[in-house]
């Protein structure tokens, strides 16, 4: 009988004696001066198939000119490896192929890189992209990416969601990020847009009666790229109706705590913490904190408030704040290194840092511990719990900035000091985000989240007298300082939703120009509904332990969005300009600048 399989992981010792035919790439080829050895490997793993000259000479001859990742289909017969040869590390490390026939499909040319090469240029790699994929490392984490979804479609199916669709051309609506445009060859002049988020239609959708939606959902966004940010992304998309911000946190925990189980078997702890915006940029300067490590950020503005050290005193009559957190062992650090803290306080808008050093007996080192009293050395100390060996860091300035400085501060000096448990996950929500923010640069209020989110009830009387003080019912999931989910419960009245579109600056005409489709809806009834939207390719990052989302999307875009496999973006032809209605650019000035 012949076992045929296209899964080269899957023979084992029970294939023995069987007649079997392996497909795959050549991972490996071992000449050792008769015998050859080919590691043959697919997706599911890799076996190795021996070819001997006397047994199979054809075969032999085809086997010594084989390049590694050239395509190749054995035949032959599965049989136990020899006493001292098995290979523990490989499920099928106790058997081999004898091969009796060899077919080479497709033969490679020379490979710009190798595989297992960890030092390739990241553009040269995503220019083979097709290459680089067929890595052990990059086969894991698209297989973790699809046991992910897998999940998540169980988990809330299970729940009574329905996977429902969106437009991927829809109407330009401002949403925080620049919408990418595609213009509408039929109608001249006119534009779609790509969506940031399927956010309003995912309302329509509860609107329309269907209580509970999701949709693995492609995104567009046309903003700088980062790390953990692509121009096009993936996220999971769900939406409730009749439902409370609780009830939302409460499945999120919960399929977050099936996942983490299920796919890297950790059994996370129940409740996540929730704290609330305004604490969480108190104690920690970031809406988004990661608790695996302390440097919680005290107030010793109180405790200076008289203090003969100027910048203290003057920075906190001048209406700012004086804020410090504690670094364990930072007390070993040398002035260049704390001259060089103090210059990146400056980088984040801060004045600079002040530092109190505390010695294995407890005395204080520092700059400015004469304009201090022991009064005042002992209270900042206390404050922020610091203890011999330890060094307390200061800012002082408006409080803005202070939140600015220590909030990027703590991260630095927990990556400097390795406070951050790299096996621990600390997951926790934060609450009660401000619905509008202060947008210094157009002088008008913005949308902290965006603007269907609901105020909190108790705030919507304050909503055009004072903006500021309303607090809204956005949420964001966080997990290791990374924000892996955003969501919140929407507005469902139409008045409400105006009221908040003349507050960001809209005027009625605007509004109904622009959102004309949403009130539309909302004047016919429309349940009260919320929704969160987690981040698939973030997700995969912390699953996988890579800090580059570039790495769990197959096919990403570097920096500037350009894609090396594809080199798109490219250039228009003169006839895709024509039937669009659109004149081209004109080209770039060939013209030097004089010396």
């Amino acid at each position: 009988m012949t076992y045929r399989t296209e899964q080269c992981g899957a023979f084992t010792t029970e294939h023995i004696g069987r007649e079997a035919i392996a497909s795959g790439w050549t991972a490996r080829r071992r000449d050792h001066g008769g015998l050859v050895f080919i590691d043959l490997r697919d997706r599911s793993g890799v076996v190795q198939l021996v070819i001997d000259p006397e047994h199979a000479p054809e075969a032999h001859a085809i086997a010594q000119s084989v390049r590694v990742e050239s395509v190749l289909r054995a035949t032959g017969t599965v049989v136990a490896r020899s006493t001292g040869t098995t290979n523990a590390s490989l499920a099928t490390g106790a058997i081999e192929i004898l091969v009796d026939r060899l077919e080479e499909l497709a033969p490679s040319e020379p490979l710009p890189f190798q595989l297992d090469d960890v030092g390739v240029d990241e553009v040269l790699r995503i220019r083979h992209r097709a290459l680089d994929l067929r890595r052990d490392a990059m086969q894991e984490t698209q297989r973790i990416r699809t046991m992910t979804t897998r999940l998540i479609r169980r988990y809330l199916e299970d729940r009574g969601f329905w996977e429902l669709e969106t437009p991927i051309l829809t109407k330009s609506t401002p949403e925080g990020a620049r919408d990418f445009i595609v213009p509408a060859r039929l109608s001249p002049g006119s534009v779609y847009a790509l969506p940031q988020s399927p956010q309003l239609f995912k309302q329509l959708y509860m609107m329309s009666g269907f209580e509970r939606y999701y949709q693995i959902a492609r995104c567009f966004r046309d903003e700088a790229q980062r790390a953990d940010r692509q121009l096009e992304f993936t996220q999971l998309d769900l939406e409730m109706s009749f439902v409370t911000r609780d009830e939302i946190l409460d499945l999120t925990e919960g399929l977050y705590c099936a996942i983490w189980r299920e796919l890297i078997g950790v059994d996370l702890p129940r409740p996540f913490p929730r704290i609330t915006h305004a604490e969480a940029m108190l104690r920690y300067g970031s809406d988004k904190p990661d608790l695996r490590y302390g440097l919680e950020i005290a107030d010793v503005s109180d405790l200076v408030r008289e203090s003969s050290f100027g910048v203290f005193k003057g920075a906190i009559d001048n209406g700012g704040v004086v804020r410090a957190l504690a670094c364990p062992g930072a007390a070993v650090l040398t002035r260049r290194e704390l001259d060089a803290l103090i210059e990146f306080a400056k980088e984040w808008g801060g004045q600079g840092l002040a530092y109190l050093l505390l010695d294995e007996s407890g005395e204080v080192r520092s700059p400015i511990a004469k304009f201090l009293s022991p009064t005042e050395i002992a209270g900042i100390i206390a404050a922020t719990g610091a203890a011999p060996g330890d060094a307390v860091f200061l800012a002082a300035d408006s409080a803005g900035a202070v939140v600015r400085v220590l909030g990027a501060l703590r991260p630095h000096l927990a990556a400097r000091f390795d406070l951050a448990d790299a096996g621990a996950w600390a997951m926790l929500f934060v609450v009660d985000f401000p619905l509008f923010g202060w947008d210094e640069t157009e002088q008008r209020w913005v949308a902290e989240h965006h603007m269907f989110t609901a105020p909190r009830a108790e705030h919507e009387d304050r909503i055009e007298s004072d903006p500021g003080s309303v607090l809204s019912e956005a949420y964001d999931f966080v997990v290791n300082g990374s924000e892996i989910a955003s969501g919140s419960l929407r507005i469902n009245r139409p008045d409400l939703q105006e009221r908040v579109f003349r507050t960001v600056g809209f005027s009625d005409e605007e509004a109904e120009d622009r959102f004309g489709f949403l009130l539309r809806a909302l004047r016919y009834g429309a349940p009260p509904h919320g929704g969160i939207a987690p981040g698939i390719d973030r997700t995969v990052m912390l699953l996988v332990g890579t800090e580059s989302i570039r790495d769990v999307i197959a096919f990403p875009k570097i920096s500037g969005g350009f894609d090396p496999l594809t080199d798109a973006p490219s250039p228009a032809t003169s006839e895709q300009w024509r039937d669009l209605g659109l004149k081209p650019p004109p080209p770039p000035s060939t013209t030097e600048t004089p010396a």
